[in-house]
């Protein structure tokens, strides 16, 4: 019996961006061709929900640049479907295993809220599944078998999301 090669990279076909512009997109159509959900409808105003909505977008954003400056400094693959270098262990890292992925999600959900869409907060949930099974899991999977002791340790130290 031979044991199985490494693999070189995690497998995921596609930038895990597109998920996220695919719930927005969707979210759309559905605004536009179904029905539009509003969190806030009617005469009230929604200044106070896009002032916090664009906050959010704007602190995901942050956390996400963080994260891909980050790996740019570290000289490792900032896509997943190119092989890991390195395991990235500071900057936002020290807190979360996916500060791109927390700062995509956090963004998204601002960007719902300043566009006062229920239909996006809706898929919310969906796209964060996907990205979980079509990207995380693979991710994780790869750097098991790339860096077994250190990301075993990293992995046992830092928390997924937050």
């Amino acid at each position: 019996m031979t044991a199985s090669a490494p693999i070189s990279n995690p497998g995921v076909r596609f930038p895990p961006p597109f998920l996220f512009l695919l719930g927005l997109g969707l979210a759309w159509v559905l605004e536009m061709r179904v029905v539009r959900i509003r969190l806030i409808g009617g005469s009230a105003t929604a200044l106070l929900l896009e002032t916090i909505g664009l906050a959010l977008l704007l602190l995901g954003l942050l956390l996400m640049f963080w994260g891909l400056l980050t790996f740019a400094r570290a000289r490792t693959a900032i896509l997943p479907m190119r092989p890991a270098s390195v395991i990235v262990q500071t900057g936002p890292y020290r807190f979360s295993r996916n500060p791109m992925y927390v700062g995509m999600a956090v963004s998204y959900f601002g960007g719902a809220l300043a566009m006062n869409s229920g239909w996006a907060i809706v898929l919310l949930p969906f796209v964060m599944y996907g990205l979980y099974r079509l990207v995380v899991v693979r991710e994780e999977d790869y750097l098991a078998g790339a860096f077994p002791e250190e990301y075993g340790a990293y992995r046992g130290r830092v928390r997924r999301w937050i």
